[in-house]
């Protein structure tokens, strides 16, 4: 028997958070702060380490949010699995699930590792005791809100549970050096009791996006303290669970259909990585009114200031009609240099022309109808002449001071209309 001495911490007042991290030190220039190198865990999934910063660092708070049965529970064990391969003990708490459900799981993910534990539990007191107890590398709560604090009132899941274990576990974190994943539920206006209310307290937050009928899914950072925001992961759903997809612009255009209207592709900018996808339009008589705007990967707000464009400055009547655009495999795309694309795309349609197969078009474009230049134009050049094609319609800003010499065909162009007279045939 050990004797440990317990200390019983004040409960946290409503008005405010105390994440008792305060060393008590007096305040000291920032060029005198030492800094402590630590090194990254690799999660084994080159995926994962690229959206959080090559890695998971020791000490930091991770949430994962998306919906239910988007996978984020079979990415996380796989994660928990490779840590545990690499670099010692792993706690795995669910509190939605029984050990057996978990070691079944893992059975088919292949999952199964000595230093991985697993902990069924939802009193945060005793979760804490046994991660004091492991001093794990990593710590996985499954989920948050189904975590409570015996001290509290409200019931498990509610925000004032959920940010005070999250407190908690930050200080838990930042004190052992330990790191801490949770997981959270969302709805589709992400406001299930936590993952917005702890977008403040975590070091990291990832989205895993995807419908859970759908072959692949995105993690995206929204925010992170140790890496960028701009980088996405992309997994495709195999029955032995969620594997890299490392080559996602030959995924994305494995199945696209040739010379038909309505179809572009776009070489997009995910962090530092071209991807390129391919652009849908659908353009079809309104039999009621008023048109419909649909698209679940581009923003409405894009798609109708662009048919405003087209009408305005192009003479192309086509506000009247229903519009359908779709970005094949799922993905969502949300940056101005696809303005060009999809309006080809959608004046393609309208027109029932064809699109040449092997061009891509790029560019932003403006209320007056002019296409302006855009960032990164090397990379999405280079990664669509490594693709195959033989023509990329761009900005004509973005042809001076060229760093490359590309082999393929590049077409600047200063309007809206001068795109659509080359594109379209």
């Amino acid at each position: 028997m050990v004797e440990e001495p317990v200390q019983k911490e004040p409960a946290a007042k409503a008005g405010g958070l105390s994440l008792g991290l305060s060393t008590g030190q007096a305040a000291m220039p920032i060029g005198e702060v030492e800094l402590e190198e630590a090194p990254r865990f690799s999660t084994g999934s080159e995926e994962f380490d690229r959206v959080v910063g090559f890695g998971l660092l020791p000490g930091s708070l991770t949430i994962i949010v998306g919906d239910p049965g988007v996978g984020k529970s079979s990415l996380t064990l796989k994660v928990c699995a490779n840590i545990a391969r690499q670099f010692g003990k792993v706690l795995y708490v669910t509190g939605e699930e029984s050990p057996k459900q978990v070691k079944m799981r893992a059975d088919r993910l292949g999952a199964i590792e000595e230093q991985l534990f697993i902990l069924s539990e939802t009193n945060l007191d005793i979760i804490q005791q046994q991660a004091e107890k492991l001093n794990p590398a990593l710590l996985v709560i499954d989920s948050i809100q189904t975590v409570f604090k015996a001290d509290i009132q409200s019931a498990p899941g509610s925000i004032s549970q959920v940010r005070e274990c999250a407190v908690q576990l930050l200080r838990l974190a930042k004190t052992r050096a330990t790191a801490v994943i949770l997981i959270g539920h969302v709805l589709k206006d992400g406001t299930l009791a936590g993952p917005r209310a702890l977008e403040h307290i975590v070091d990291t937050v990832l989205y895993f996006e995807g419908e859970r009928n759908a072959q692949y899914r995105v993690l995206r950072a929204i925010k992170n303290r140790f890496g960028s925001t701009s980088e996405i992961g992309l997994f495709a759903m195999r029955n032995e669970g969620l594997i890299d997809v490392p080559d996602a612009s030959k995924i994305f255009l494995s199945e696209r259909p040739l010379d038909v209207p309505g179809s572009v592709v776009i070489p997009t900018m995910e962090g530092t990585r071209p991807l390129l996808v391919e652009i849908q339009a659908l353009v079809s008589s309104a039999p009621f009114a008023p048109p419909r705007r649909t698209s679940d990967s581009v923003d409405i707000k894009r798609i109708q200031l662009l048919l405003a464009v087209l009408e305005k400055r192009v003479g192309i009547m086509i506000g009247s009609s229903d519009v359908f655009v779709k970005v094949a495999g799922g993905i969502k795309v949300d940056e101005p240099a696809m303005d060009l694309a999809l309006a080809v795309a959608l004046v393609s349609s309208y027109r029932n022309c064809n699109t040449s197969s092997g061009t891509v078009v790029i560019g932003e474009v403006g209320l007056a109808g002019e296409v302006r230049a855009i960032t990164q134009i090397e990379r999405r050049i280079r990664e669509a002449e490594r693709m195959g094609f033989d023509r990329v319609i761009l900005p004509k800003g973005n042809l001076k001071g060229l760093a490359i010499k590309p082999l393929i065909q590049l077409v600047g162009v200063e309007t809206v209309v001068e795109c659509l007279d080359i594109a379209l045939h």
